[in-house]
């Protein structure tokens, strides 16, 4: 009888056949068994976040690597993703008055984490970036809620926290923000300044019982929801007068907010109008009226913001940050991305607007072609400390919506180094990869499973881990090994020895 041949010893056509079957969850925990299986299976990141016109909650993941798509759990009807870190989305569902529901939402697992609410005047939140592994207990998010205000929330706080404006040149404006470790938010604004937002430490909380009053005093209980159908009133199962937990008082104070600005414009509503909304069971509430002891001041520990470059109480001047002629090019690329790299800071600026040329100080001219992609590096010991680069040593960036990522692309199957891959062109937006090395950005060949001719809209760049900078590359160079990796690993090394 031949001997038992190991799970190991699979060949690889037959591991890419059936690997081909199998969902992005499953597809995933496959490649982490063992170095065979890794190297047989194509790394399912980079994605592209990618929704059909005509089924806009059916979100799918095509991935570059593999050239087919996975299907994703569906999302919140009317959500707008504004996040993308980790496997993690950061949706926002805007309600009645301006106001806005925020929550993260993993689309592999259909796990939520509802978010307090942000209260604040401003209706548009550009970008949100949250702290890797979060958790309904354990959270920390930031966001950008106007052209020069941050916004953060942790765990256990009972609404968002709007931090001072920040300190900004003349017609600037903040552009993009970057959670990068230890609590540190990296924001950019249009003309290329740095500042830091420094989160408190987190840390899990208990949740904060929000108890019913007594008697009955208390009034009536207040419908703010209706359902459309009688299955809808099945799938949700009220908890009684339970203590409520987090998520559920999260959910209470946004609908407290939506009644009360129901109540102060009267006319802008018809009364017999009521809120739609399909949440999941374990995240609702009974519908009783909110003591307003309950929405006190918020819990969050303080943060500090700061310029990364401190010169005094200077203001920002790009003639002194930047190396010429890109101190001229900063304000004409009203796109801008902050990305780390290979232990480096980059600027990654891109022209949305038409083709521009430019009469510089110094005389002479600098023509910035339409969708032009510059990389500027930080050099924290030149002055000026910002200069263009001509190439980023094999590794390619992924900027847009998501938390910015960079991996070491050489050898990845479908990618390339040195490429900035973003997301925009004309019209509907679309993957786009822009080559260093020709200076061109081209379209994101589609990947398989995707229905061909069919209206679809790109929102973001997806990763299972954002901690990519070599785990995906077949050759070695790992950056971190699951559990069960590592346990398959040693074995074969052991049998090997043997």
């Amino acid at each position: 009888m031949p001997p038992f041949r190991r799970w190991a010893d699979l060949p690889p056509d037959l591991l890419c056949r059936i690997g081909e079957s199998l969902d992005l969850k499953c597809y995933a925990s496959a490649r982490g068994a063992c170095t065979a299986w890794r190297c047989a299976l194509s790394p399912p990141s980079p994605s592209l976040l990618v929704v059909l016109d005509d089924a806009r909650c059916c979100p799918s993941a095509a991935s570059l690597p593999t050239h087919r798509s996975f299907d994703l759990k569906a999302i919140l009807s009317g959500g707008r993703c504004v996040g993308s870190s980790n496997g993690w989305l950061a949706l926002s569902v805007c309600l009645y008055g301006g106001q806005s529901m925020f929550s993260l939402f993993n689309p592999i697992t259909a796990a939520e984490i509802i978010l307090p609410p942000l209260i604040y005047e401003s209706r548009w939140v550009s970008k949100l970036v949250f702290a890797p592994n979060p958790a309904r207990d354990d959270f920390a998010a930031a966001a950008i809620c106007d052209i020069d205000r941050l916004a953060y929330v942790t765990a256990g706080a009972r609404r968002w926290a709007i931090l001072d404006p920040v300190r900004l040149t003349a017609g600037d404006q903040l552009a993009d923000v970057v959670y990068h470790d230890k609590g540190r938010v990296y924001c950019l604004t249009r003309y290329g300044d740095v500042h830091v937002l420094r989160l408190p430490e987190r840390r899990r909380r208990k949740p904060i019982m929000v108890e019913d009053p007594p008697g009955p005093s208390s009034g009536p209980a207040i419908p703010l929801l209706s359902y459309s159908s009688t299955a809808d009133r099945a799938a949700l199962r009220f908890q009684g007068r339970r203590a409520q937990t987090q998520q559920q008082r999260n959910m209470r104070m946004i609908c407290y907010e939506h009644r009360r600005w129901r109540e102060q414009h009267p006319i802008a509503i018809p009364q017999a109008t009521t809120m739609k909304g399909t949440y999941c069971t374990d995240l609702f509430m009974p519908l009783r009226r909110v003591p307003p002891g309950s929405v006190g001041p918020d819990l969050n520990a303080p943060a500090t913001v700061e310029p990364f470059l401190s010169d005094g109480n200077l203001p920002f001047d790009p003639a002194t940050s930047f190396a010429p002629p890109y101190n001229t090019v900063s304000v004409f690329t009203s796109a801008k991305n902050l990305v780390f790299c290979d232990g480096n800071m980059y600027q990654i600026w891109r022209n949305a607007s038409c083709t521009v040329t430019l009469q510089l100080p110094g005389g002479g001219h600098r023509r910035v072609a339409e969708n032009e992609v510059l990389v500027l590096r930080y050099y924290p010991r030149r002055h000026p400390c910002w200069d263009a680069v001509q190439d980023l040593g094999g590794y390619s960036v992924f900027v847009g919506r998501n938390n910015a990522v960079s991996m070491y692309a050489e050898g990845v199957l479908g990618l390339k180094g040195n490429c900035v891959y973003w997301i925009g062109g004309r019209g509907r937006d679309q993957g786009m990869v822009f080559d260093m090395a020709t200076g061109r950005s081209t379209p994101c060949l589609p990947a398989a499973g995707v229905v061909p001719g069919a209206p679809q809209s790109t929102i973001c760049w997806y990763f299972l881990s954002d901690m990519v900078n070599n785990c995906n590359n077949n050759e070695g160079r790992r950056v971190y090994q699951t559990r069960a990796r590592v346990r398959a690993d040693r074995e074969q090394d052991m049998e090997t020895e043997e």
